[in-house]
C-alpha cells in the first residue's frame, strides 16, 4: 500500500516509472535492434528529449557550483579563491579604466561637460555703416554705406507634397513679383533644391512665411547697400558676396569695418535651456560705432555734376575732381569719371573699381609751375620782382622748348615772376629754375614729397616718379623739362597735396579721407585716424607770395574762366602733353587741370580739376578744367552763405 512505503521507496518508483516513460515504443514501420535490421534512425521526439537531459545535466553542474549541494572542504576552497580572483581582475580593470579616464581623457570629457553646461553667444554684428562728416546724432550726415538683413529663397520640390510647382509658383509670384510662368518653369527644372530668389527683404520674407507652404526655406544672410549709388563709389567701393571689400574704402579699411564682440559664457540647466536670468545685460544692445569720413556729400554731388557736364562738352575720356581742406589735408571731395554703381558692381567694367586719381600717374603739366616758384623764392634763387627775357622759344642741348602760344605771340619779351605764372610762360619758368642749384632743386622737390607716396588711407596708390639725382644734376633739359612740369609723374591727389602746402603756409599735410569711428547716438569720435604732424617745407612768405600771384593768374590771366565777381580765386590752368605708356609722348593726346585757391589769400578749399583726352581745338586748361573749379565755388558760396569781397 501507498501509506506504508517510504518516502526513499517512493523516490525509487517513481524514477522507475519515469525511465520506463522516456523508452520510445516501436513503431509499425521500425524494427528492434535485436530483430531483423530495420532503418537506424532516431525519432525527433528522442533527439528532443535528449537535448532536455543535457539541459538537466548543465542545470546539475551549475547548482554544485552554486552551492545546491553541501560542498566539502576542498570545494569551498576552490570557490573562494575563484571569486576572490574575479574580484581582484575587476578591482584591478576598474582601477586601469579610472586611471585612463583620469589622465588620458580628461580633458576632452571636461570639454564635452562644459558643452552641456555652458553656451557660448557672439551676437550677429553686421559690417560698419559707412557715413560722411556731417552730425549723425542730429541726423545730418549722408549714409554712404550699410548692412541689412536679407534672405535667400529656395524650393525643394520633393517636400511640395500635395501642391504642384503650379500652385506654389501662383502663391510666390504676387509676393516676389515675377510671372507665373517663370517661376513655374524654374520649380519644375529639376526635384533638387532650387535658388528662388535672392536678397528678399525682410518685408517680403514675411509675406512668404505667412503662405505656410511646405519646401520652401528662407536662408538668413546680409547685404551691403550703397544708398548713394555711384555718388561716393570712387571712395567707398564695394564688397563681393563673401562679404570682403574689393576697392576703396571697404578694402583698405577691412579691419575698422568688421565689428568683433567678445563671446559670451552662459550656463545651461538640466534641460539644455540657457538660463536667461544669466545673460549679461546690454549684450544685445552694445554701443553702435560707425565708420565716418571726411567727405561732405554736397561738395561730392556738385563735383560730379560739374565735372560730367565738361566730359560730355569736350568728349574726354575720363575726369577727375578733387578738393581738400589744406591745413588738415581732410578730403571734402573725391569723384572720377566714369564710375560704377557698387550695388551692382557686377555689371560694370572692373577697370572703373581703380579709383584712377588716386592710381594712376600723369605729367600735371603747367600746373605744377606755382610750386616750383615757391621752391625758388624759399631757397632765394630770386625775388617775387624778379624779371627775366622770354624768347618764346629757346633750345637746351638738342632740345627746343617753347611757349604754346609761340606760333601766334613769338616772344614775350621781359617778364615779371608773376607775368610768367599770369601767362603760362615754359620759357621764362625754364630761366628762372636755371638760377636754383641743380642737385639744391632736386633735394626741394623730394622734401616736398616727390618719389614717395602722398600717405593717402586709400588703396593702390603708387609713389611719385622723379628722374635719378644724376640723371637730373648732369642732364640740363631734365631740370628744364621739370621747371613746366614735364619729364616726372605723380598722381592727382598728390598734385592736390603739394598745393596744400602752398595754401596753407608751408606746412606738408597727409591727405586723408577717414575721420574715424563714431558712436551713432552722441557724435563721440571713439577713435580717430592717426595722420603725422605737419612738417614745415616751405617758408610763409614765398607760399604767401605765390598765393597772390595766383591771384592775379585768375583775375588778368589765363584763368580768367573762373572768376567769379566779388570773390578772391587764387588758380592756375595746365595743359600737358600725354606720355605714352612706352615713353615719349601721344601725338594729339593732352590732358588738362586746372587748380584753385579760395579764398585766394588764405584758402578753405583747394580744388583740382584734371581731364584725359579733351577733344577739340579750344580743349585747354582754361576752357575745360577751369569752369569746374568756378562751379563748385559757387556751390560752396552757397552752401556756406559767404559774402562778396571775402578774402
Amino acid at each position: 500500500m501507498l501509506e506504508g512505503r517510504s518516502r526513499g521507496e517512493l523516490s525509487r518508483v517513481a524514477l522507475k516509472r519515469a525511465s520506463r516513460s522516456r523508452q520510445p515504443a516501436l513503431s509499425s514501420g521500425q524494427r528492434s535492434l535485436s530483430g531483423k535490421a530495420g532503418p537506424a534512425r532516431i525519432p525527433r521526439r528522442r533527439r528532443t528529449e535528449d537535448g532536455q537531459h543535457l539541459l538537466e545535466q548543465l542545470g546539475l553542474w551549475l547548482g554544485w557550483i552554486l552551492g545546491n549541494r553541501i560542498p566539502t572542504a576542498q570545494q569551498l576552497n576552490f570557490r573562494t579563491w575563484t571569486i576572490g580572483l574575479v574580484l581582484v581582475i575587476a578591482l584591478f580593470l576598474t582601477g586601469a579604466r579610472l586611471i585612463y579616464l583620469q589622465h588620458q581623457q580628461a580633458p576632452m570629457l571636461q570639454e564635452r561637460a562644459q558643452a552641456q553646461q555652458r553656451a557660448q553667444l557672439r551676437p550677429f554684428i553686421p559690417r560698419r555703416s559707412i557715413l560722411d562728416r556731417h552730425s549723425i546724432a542730429k541726423q545730418q550726415a549722408e549714409l554712404l554705406a550699410v548692412d541689412r538683413p536679407v534672405y535667400t529663397l529656395w524650393a525643394h520640390p520633393r517636400l511640395f507634397g500635395r501642391r504642384t510647382p503650379q500652385d506654389i509658383a501662383a502663391a510666390l509670384a504676387p509676393v516676389l513679383r515675377r510671372p507665373v510662368e517663370q517661376l513655374t518653369e524654374q520649380l519644375s527644372s529639376t526635384n533638387r533644391a532650387v535658388r528662388v530668389e535672392r536678397w528678399v527683404s525682410q518685408e517680403v520674407a514675411d509675406q512668404i512665411q505667412a503662405l505656410y507652404l511646405d519646401g520652401l526655406e528662407l536662408v538668413s544672410e546680409r547685404q551691403r547697400i550703397y544708398p548713394q549709388k555711384e555718388m561716393a563709389a570712387e571712395v567707398v567701393g564695394y564688397v563681393d558676396l563673401d562679404h570682403q571689400g574689393q576697392a576703396g574704402l571697404e578694402y583698405a579699411q577691412q579691419g575698422l569695418m568688421e565689428r568683433t564682440v567678445q563671446p559670451v559664457t552662459i550656463p545651461r540647466d538640466g534641460y539644455g535651456q540657457l538660463l536667461a536670468a544669466e545673460v549679461p545685460e546690454g549684450l544685445l544692445q552694445s554701443r553702435e560705432t560707425v565708420l565716418q569720413l571726411t567727405l561732405d556729400m554736397r561738395l561730392q554731388r556738385a563735383a560730379r555734376a560739374a565735372l560730367k557736364t565738361q566730359l560730355q562738352r569736350f568728349q574726354a575720356l575720363r575726369g577727375t575732381v578733387i578738393i581738400l581742406q589744406p591745413r588738415t589735408g581732410e578730403i571734402l571731395a573725391l569723384v572720377s569719371e566714369p564710375t560704377y554703381d557698387p550695388n551692382r558692381y557686377f555689371e560694370f567694367d572692373p577697370g572703373l573699381f581703380r579709383n584712377w586719381a588716386v592710381t594712376d600717374l600723369y605729367e600735371p603739366g603747367s600746373t605744377f609751375k606755382p610750386i616750383n616758384i615757391a621752391i625758388g623764392l624759399d631757397a632765394g634763387a630770386f625775388s617775387a620782382d624778379e624779371r627775366v627775357y622770354d624768347e618764346g622759344r629757346i633750345l637746351i642741348g638738342q632740345w627746343p622748348i617753347q611757349n604754346y602760344d609761340y606760333h601766334q605771340r613769338g616772344a614775350h619779351g621781359w617778364m615779371s615772376v608773376t607775368d610768367i605764372l599770369r601767362q603760362s610762360s615754359n620759357v621764362g619758368m625754364v630761366h628762372l629754375m636755371r638760377r636754383l642749384d641743380p642737385r639744391q632743386y632736386y633735394n626741394a622737390l623730394v622734401r616736398l614729397g616727390l618719389n614717395e607716396r602722398s600717405g593717402v588711407d586709400l588703396p593702390f596708390e603708387p609713389a611719385s616718379r622723379l628722374k635719378p639725382l644724376r640723371q637730373f644734376v648732369t642732364v640740363p633739359v631734365e631740370r628744364a623739362t621739370t621747371a613746366f612740369g614735364q619729364g616726372f609723374a605723380l598722381t592727382p591727389l598728390q598734385l592736390a597735396s603739394l598745393h596744400c602746402i602752398i595754401a596753407n603756409g608751408g606746412w606738408k599735410v597727409q591727405p586723408h579721407v577717414v575721420r574715424g569711428l563714431v558712436e551713432k547716438d552722441t557724435d563721440t569720435l571713439v577713435w580717430g585716424s592717426a595722420q603725422p604732424q605737419p612738417v614745415r617745407v616751405l617758408s610763409e612768405q614765398a607760399t604767401l607770395s605765390v598765393r597772390t600771384q595766383m591771384r592775379d593768374v585768375v583775375d588778368f590771366g589765363t584763368g580768367q574762366s573762373a572768376k567769379i565777381e566779388g570773390y578772391e580765386i587764387g588758380g592756375k590752368t595746365g595743359t600737358a602733353q600725354k606720355a605714352g605708356v612706352r615713353g615719349g609722348y601721344l601725338p594729339g593726346k593732352r590732358i588738362t587741370s586746372f587748380v584753385g585757391y579760395f579764398p585766394a589769400i588764405r584758402p578753405d578749399y583747394v580744388i583740382l580739376a584734371v581731364l584725359d583726352e579733351p577733344r577739340g581745338e579750344d580743349a585747354f586748361g582754361s576752357t575745360t578744367a577751369a569752369p569746374i573749379v568756378r562751379s563748385i565755388i559757387q556751390e560752396i558760396i552757397t552752401l556756406e552763405g559767404i559774402r562778396p569781397n571775402a578774402t
